[in-house]
């Protein structure tokens, strides 16, 4: 009992210093997980905690749960509209992506580490996976805004590119052990295990989400029944040879968008069970290094992170995404959020696993990278996003909402609002009849729904709603705020109908126009310009102006925007990111004002010789020399 005791009181003493330390991280902006990383690193065999904890097996299978949970609410949180938004250059990234950042450190590996190749490009696969939940976390604590491209992206990356990494992972450690088996062969486990965890992990979802819905449980035992689900339809996958890290997503992806029976409250869980299984990973993981070896490895595995940021992850990036309409800024951000975490340390426990000569040299090196990536990538996320001018401002001012689910099927839900000081509701505005308050409590008393008129300040005002229609809801009741310079860099600094024709709009505004598009509206040529697939703050170029799409709903563009004088919002950062018609055109621009400059002082040089300079009879520097 003694030391069962001693076992929880310490497991339970290093979750509540990780808990207590992230509030000091928050403040100064520390990555989280790094700071849970720390902790254990501190708790270690060579901190001052001297815990010796030396079991990469128990380490495996408690990081593969949490790992499975991770990647069920990753799949229960993702959109089908964040899919049809960015679904192939996400999924780009997380196959062509991992294998080209595997390669490229694979071979600083090889040459820095002098491993032998397969181990070497076990270095690669366990750094090419992604952390979803650092680089999301970090965002929404600076309060970065993204546009629904970027965001959409990076999240189905870091949820899908998991299990190609530790499929890849999986069968290095065999090539390691046994040599390497035929592309054939290679190339048919793949295909098995990803169609066998696709098609289970959908499988698996359906019956979840039929469970739940049919069995009419107590509501505080949906929570255990989804995380029994995932863990279930995880191993059993794993057993039939199929991805289980891919079931377990697809399975919460088809339960995150379908009807499901208390979704609200399994958010919740889900969510505080994810920050859970992440302290867990990364604590445990931080015990199970040692430190003290890390000397011989130290200068490789910094070259290698540096590698890996600067060059493996950005050079993918750019292959990956360039035949996707993404901009120059755009493609930079993608590169440089790429943050490596608790899987990429998973991953580098497998050679240990599988007993291979180098296998601690390679956790070690993939432990280093890591502690890099957060502190490097972790900590200039927010700069990063504001120096590239990729985040969005917002439309209006704080919502203050609760949603209360409603018991049963219904298709509407009880939702809490706190009347905000600037909304139009506290102006007087008059309210739709779908939008009228079914109870109001002001200065805490229950006032009746017709004796509130004009709404107040403060008021909170519960209302039955459509869940499509929140939207709309939280402009009556959410703040307003004035539009600022960086509004008008964004959105432009006039309101266009998107019916007014191209003709119009260049004969008020004395722009250039082009025939074929003269009967178009603004409507049409921007879905035009970008494939039918328009969000905010896709713009397009108009003689001097620009036109940029200002605001949108779930059937299209229902604003325009007109940029009097651009502002290069949209002026690559980074020139080697931009496209590689613009990418050559700035080539030559360069090769035509340094041949410029050459031919200036060449004829510089050749009027001073004509004027008798007695410097130009030195070797190579007169008029002959220069021809």
């Amino acid at each position: 009992m003694e030391a069962v005791s001693y076992i929880i009181l310490i497991g339970s003493t290093l979750l509540i210093a990780s808990i207590l330390t992230s509030y000091l991280a928050l403040r100064i902006g520390t990555p989280l997980l790094l700071i849970f990383l720390g902790i254990g690193l501190l708790a270690g065999e060579d901190g001052i905690g001297h815990i010796a904890f030396n079991d990469p097996q128990s380490a495996f299978l408690i990081g593969s749960m949490a790992l499975a949970v991770i990647l069920f609410e990753s799949g229960f949180d993702t959109k089908l509209s964040s899919y049809r938004a960015a679904a192939w250059p996400a999924m780009s990234l997380a196959t062509v992506g991992v294998a080209v950042t595997t390669g490229v450190i694979g071979v600083a590996a090889h040459h820095l580490m002098k491993l032998p190749w397969a181990e070497a490009l076990l270095v690669g696969a366990a750094v090419s996976s992604t952390d979803a939940a650092a680089v999301f976390f970090l965002l929404r604590v600076g309060g970065i805004t993204l546009r629904d491209r970027v965001r959409s992206t990076l999240e189905i990356e870091s949820g899908t590119n998991d299990p190609v990494a530790i499929m890849l992972t999986i069968i290095l450690v065999e090539a390691a052990s046994h040599g390497w088996a035929s592309p054939w062969a290679v190339l048919e486990e793949l295909v098995r295990a990803f169609s066998f965890g696709a098609a289970l992990g959908l499988a698996g979802g359906w019956l979840l989400v039929t469970f739940i819905n049919r069995a009419n449980f107590e509501t505080g035992l949906n929570p255990v029944v989804t995380l029994t689900f995932a863990l279930f339809i995880f191993a059993s996958t794993n057993m039939l040879g199929g991805s289980g890290y891919l079931a377990v997503y697809a399975a919460g992806l088809y339960a995150g968008n379908v009807k499901l029976r208390g979704a609200l409250e399994l958010r919740r869980f889900h969510s505080g069970l994810t920050w859970l299984s992440q302290i867990v990973m990364f604590v445990m993981l931080g015990l199970l290094a040692t430190p003290r070896e890390f000397g011989e490895i130290a200068l490789p595995a910094l070259v290698i992170a540096l590698l890996l940021i600067l060059v493996a992850r950005p050079l993918a990036v750019w292959l990956c995404l360039l035949p996707f309409r993404f901009s120059a800024n755009e493609t930079t951000f993608i590169a440089w959020v790429g943050l490596r975490g608790a899987v990429s340390l998973l991953l580098a426990l497998v050679p240990v696993l599988g007993g291979l000569e180098n296998g601690q040299r390679v956790f070690n090196a993939a432990f280093i990278v890591v502690c890099v990536s957060l502190l490097v990538q972790g900590w200039t996320i927010g700069a990063m996003a504001r120096w590239l001018k990729l985040i969005v401002p917002p439309r209006r001012g704080p919502v203050e909402r609760v949603e209360l689910e409603l018991p049963g099927n219904a298709d509407q839900e009880l939702v809490a609002y706190t009347v905000h000081a600037k909304s139009p509701a506290a102006r007087g505005q008059r309210m739709p009849r779908w939008a009228r308050p079914s109870l109001v409590i002001r200065a805490g008393s229950v006032v009746p729904p017709h004796k509130v008129k004009p709404l107040q300040p403060g008021d909170h005002v519960y209302l039955f709603s459509a869940p499509d229609r929140l939207p709309l809801i939280d402009k009556l009741f959410g703040g307003s705020r004035a539009l600022d310079q960086d509004d008008r860099e964004f959105y432009g600094d006039l309101v266009l109908s998107p019916d007014a024709t191209v003709e119009q709009i260049a004969e008020m505004y004395g722009l250039p126009l082009s025939l074929a598009n003269a009967k178009l509206t603004l409507r049409d040529l921007l879905r035009n310009e970008f494939g039918g697939s328009c969000e905010l703050g896709d713009r397009v170029r108009m003689g001097g102006v620009e036109l940029i799409v200002r605001d949108m709903d779930d059937h299209g563009i229902t604003s325009v925007g007109l940029a009097l004088e651009p502002t290069g919002v949209g002026k690559p950062r980074v020139v080697l990111f931009a496209r590689p018609r613009a990418l050559a055109g700035a080539l030559g621009d360069w090769w035509r004002e340094r041949s410029f400059q050459r031919w200036k002082r060449r004829e510089q040089r050749r009027e001073g010789g004509s004027g008798g300079q007695l410097t130009d009879d030195r070797p190579g520097d007169g008029v002959a020399g220069s021809d």
